[in-house]
Protein backbone atom coordinates (compact mmCIF):
# COMPACT_ATOMS: atom_id res chain seq x y z
CA UNK A 1 0.00 0.00 0.00
CA UNK A 2 2.97 2.49 0.76
CA UNK A 3 4.53 1.86 -2.35
CA UNK A 4 1.26 2.38 -4.40
CA UNK A 5 0.74 5.97 -2.52
CA UNK A 6 4.23 6.59 -3.44
CA UNK A 7 3.84 5.49 -7.01
CA UNK A 8 0.82 6.38 -7.56
CA UNK A 9 1.76 8.83 -11.10
CA UNK A 10 3.51 5.72 -11.86
CA UNK A 11 0.99 3.12 -11.24
CA UNK A 12 -1.57 5.78 -13.44
CA UNK A 13 0.43 6.10 -16.35
CA UNK A 14 1.06 2.02 -16.34
CA UNK A 15 -3.23 1.56 -16.15
CA UNK A 16 -3.33 4.29 -18.91
CA UNK A 17 -0.99 1.91 -20.98
CA UNK A 18 -3.48 -0.83 -20.90
CA UNK A 19 -1.52 -2.49 -17.83
CA UNK A 20 -4.03 -4.33 -14.81
CA UNK A 21 -2.47 -3.13 -11.47
CA UNK A 22 -3.53 -4.87 -8.68
CA UNK A 23 -2.83 -2.90 -4.99
CA UNK A 24 -2.08 -5.07 -2.36
CA UNK A 25 -2.30 -4.34 1.59
CA UNK A 26 -0.16 -7.20 3.54
CA UNK A 27 0.02 -9.11 0.82
CA UNK A 28 -3.69 -9.35 0.42
CA UNK A 29 -5.33 -7.98 -2.48
CA UNK A 30 -7.41 -5.10 -1.85
CA UNK A 31 -7.94 -2.62 -5.01
CA UNK A 32 -7.39 -2.93 -8.61
CA UNK A 33 -6.08 0.01 -11.09
CA UNK A 34 -7.29 -0.33 -14.68
CA UNK A 35 -7.56 1.69 -17.63
CA UNK A 36 -10.58 3.52 -18.17
CA UNK A 37 -12.53 2.61 -21.13
CA UNK A 38 -13.24 5.86 -23.61
CA UNK A 39 -16.84 5.39 -24.11
CA UNK A 40 -17.03 9.25 -26.12
CA UNK A 41 -15.79 7.89 -29.64
CA UNK A 42 -17.53 6.43 -31.91
CA UNK A 43 -15.08 3.65 -32.63
CA UNK A 44 -16.54 2.03 -28.90
CA UNK A 45 -20.15 1.79 -29.81
CA UNK A 46 -20.07 1.14 -33.49
CA UNK A 47 -21.66 -2.05 -34.00
CA UNK A 48 -22.57 -2.75 -30.99
CA UNK A 49 -26.34 -3.79 -32.22
CA UNK A 50 -24.88 -5.83 -35.28
CA UNK A 51 -27.42 -8.87 -36.25
CA UNK A 52 -29.86 -7.05 -33.42
CA UNK A 53 -31.53 -4.22 -35.35
CA UNK A 54 -33.76 -5.50 -38.38
CA UNK A 55 -34.87 -3.14 -41.30
CA UNK A 56 -37.85 -3.91 -43.32
CA UNK A 57 -37.52 -4.72 -46.58
CA UNK A 58 -40.04 -1.82 -47.82
CA UNK A 59 -38.21 0.57 -44.98
CA UNK A 60 -37.10 3.27 -47.83
CA UNK A 61 -40.47 3.22 -49.55
CA UNK A 62 -43.08 6.43 -48.43
CA UNK A 63 -46.14 5.15 -48.96
CA UNK A 64 -48.57 7.41 -51.12
CA UNK A 65 -50.91 8.91 -48.86
CA UNK A 66 -48.07 9.45 -46.83
CA UNK A 67 -46.27 11.40 -49.68
CA UNK A 68 -49.56 13.51 -50.46
CA UNK A 69 -49.56 14.58 -47.23
CA UNK A 70 -46.31 16.11 -47.27
CA UNK A 71 -46.74 17.03 -50.64
CA UNK A 72 -43.83 15.14 -52.06
CA UNK A 73 -46.36 13.69 -54.83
Amino acid sequence: MHEAKTKLSQLVERAEAGEDIVIARNGKPVARLVPVASGNSLAAVHGALRGRVHFAEDFDELPDDIAEAFGAR
